[in-house]
């Protein structure tokens, strides 16, 4: 097998504008089919995306026995019986964020993995993948800004439409399980460790039932990380990693655009140094990447025990910090 055969369960936004179209990119990677309980949707998005097989079910997708893998763009709260089923069908899985609603749930979905260890499983936080977070990571453990102790990120947009699935309560809508999930991962990523402690503020819509603002603080063994994350303030992201000795300032750091150069700056006693990147997507590089998994039947790059934590984490911040508006 030289490519990934690939099959998309659902025609979700971010599969037809952003993964998609960066998959189609990788030298490993082939879309053969999409579903939809909509065929005509599917069709839609297969003829303007060149797909040449859709399916008006996800379950025939999964039957379809020219497809290695699938990749699984569905509401949150779909996820996992999704995920399980495609594991089930002998399918390689690539599941958005989060992976589940909760850290019992991604355990039961690691569990149907082990029953399968010729498959690949895995949750997609794209942004690891991206040359700025591999550089970030490289000068914190060098030693670029001396010991790290603290991180603090920020992450929002504004969006209160009842109707738009990321408000709603039931489908896992809410501002932690969309963006603030970022801001755990990258603390985690970057102390390489799990908080010890952790202690949240969330606010929450009357009406939506859902998070709209929440705060985190996160206790390592060797220092903190703090956060907020809305879905209804002016639209900003932007990460400060400090440390004893310097500082590193991350420019986009989560949706970096694929056609424009980003930055971070190294900030040290010595002065301050810009740091640029080549355009890249990195969707894109995270598909090379799991494909190269399933390809050379080698570990993924991200395992399911990271989502697994990552959940513990975010459920942790949604029930110790419940308040009402």
């Amino acid at each position: 097998m030289n490519k990934v055969r690939w099959g998309i369960l659902s025609t979700a936004k971010i599969a037809r504008e952003k993964v998609i179209p960066a998959m189609q990119q990788s030298p490993y990677c082939e879309i053969t089919a999409i579903a939809s309980r909509n065929k005509e949707q599917a069709q839609e998005a297969a003829g303007k995306l060149g797909i040449p097989v859709v399916y008006g079910s996800y379950e025939e997708l999964l039957s379809d026995p020219n497809i290695d893998a699938v990749y699984i763009p569905l509401p949150n709260h779909m996820h996992v019986e999704w995920a399980m089923k495609a594991i089930q069908a002998d399918k390689h899985v690539l599941c958005e964020k989060p992976i589940a609603l909760s850290a019992e749930q991604a355990t039961e979905l690691l569990q149907t993995a082990q029953q399968h260890p010729n498959l690949k499983v895995m949750e997609a936080f794209m942004y690891r993948f991206h040359p700025q977070w591999i550089q970030a990571q490289k000068l914190v453990n060098e030693g670029r800004i001396g010991q790290l102790k603290t991180i603090h990120s920020f992450f929002s947009y504004y969006n209160a439409d009842p109707n738009n699935i990321r408000n709603q309560k039931d489908y896992g809508g809410g501002g932690m399980m969309d963006i603030g999930c970022y801001c755990v991962s990258l603390a985690r990523f970057l102390f390489n460790s799990e908080p010890v402690r952790v202690l949240g503020h969330v606010t929450i819509d009357p009406v939506l039932q859902t998070d709209t603002m929440t705060s985190g603080i996160l206790e390592f063994t060797t220092g903190t990380a703090t956060f907020t994350c809305s879905t209804q303030l002016m639209p900003y992201q932007r990460v400060q990693i400090m440390g004893t000795d310097g500082r590193i300032e991350i420019e986009i750091p989560f949706n970096a655009p694929p056609n424009q150069v980003t930055r971070l700056w190294l900030h040290t006693k010595n002065g301050s140094e810009e740091i640029s990147f080549e355009r890249v997507d990195q969707y894109t590089l995270q598909a090379n990447l799991f494909a190269q998994a399933i390809l050379n039947n080698t570990p993924v790059p991200t395992p399911l025990q990271d989502a697994i934590n990552n959940m513990k984490v975010i459920e942790t911040i949604l029930n110790t910090g419940l308040s009402s508006l």
